[in-house]
């Protein structure tokens, strides 16, 4: 499954049980979390009841062998975003995942526009005036993160997180290189990546007033 997501070009961390996942979110921050309840030291439950009490809204997606109507009901009322049983076909656990991360961004559609930069987020491509971009797997995932947090502040550490999963090493200053590669890229659609002194980025109209 690991592999498949990271085939599709999401950035995907591993926890092998509670202690473990608990641990990992504690210290980083995730768009999605897709949970299984038979966990080897505790119930998967405990995640999302952990999750929830502590205040925080990462989007969980529930994929357990549980069908029961009574497993359902609990999952939800937690405050799992959403739950599935399993098999499941890859293309729609990918698919679910991308839904739940857009309604985690404020985003409803798959597919959006700022100025005359348009992005396709299910299939992972940018479009300047209508042609479409050249961009690696790495300049995507910048670029998508900036659009999903537009007129956000992003630091280069969150631009690391997102793109690489743990244990991946990137330097600051490949981030700045794939800054500097999109900025050319998106001349003249109207938006611009304006850099926030000692504090990161922010994709904006290029009509808005800068900080």
């Amino acid at each position: 499954m690991a592999a498949s997501l990271k085939h599709a070009g999401f950035a995907v961390d591993i926890a092998e049980n509670v202690a473990a996942a608990l641990h990992v979110l504690a210290g980083e921050n995730f768009d999605a979390l897709v949970l299984d309840l038979g966990l080897p030291d505790r119930d998967g439950y405990e995640i999302v009841r952990h999750l929830r009490h502590r205040g925080q809204s990462v989007p969980v997606l529930i994929l357990t062998a549980r069908d029961a109507v009574e497993d359902r009901v609990q999952g939800l009322d937690l405050g799992a975003d959403d739950y599935i049983v399993k098999p499941i076909a890859m293309a729609e656990l990918q698919a679910r995942l991308r839904a739940l991360i857009r309604r985690g961004f404020g985003t409803v559609s798959s597919r959006f526009s700022i100025n005359g930069l348009e992005l396709d987020t299910a299939g992972r491509r940018a479009f300047l005036m209508g042609h479409a971009l050249e961009l690696s797997g790495r300049e995507w995932g910048v670029l998508e993160y900036l659009a999903t947090h537009t007129r956000r502040i992003v630091s280069k550490e969150q631009l690391i997180q997102a793109i690489t999963g743990l244990g991946q090493e990137l330097s600051e200053n490949a981030i700045e290189a794939y800054v500097h590669r999109l900025r050319s890229k998106i001349e003249g659609s109207g938006t611009v990546i304006r850099t926030v002194r000692g504090l990161g980025y922010m994709l904006e109209k290029v009509d808005e007033s800068p900080l």
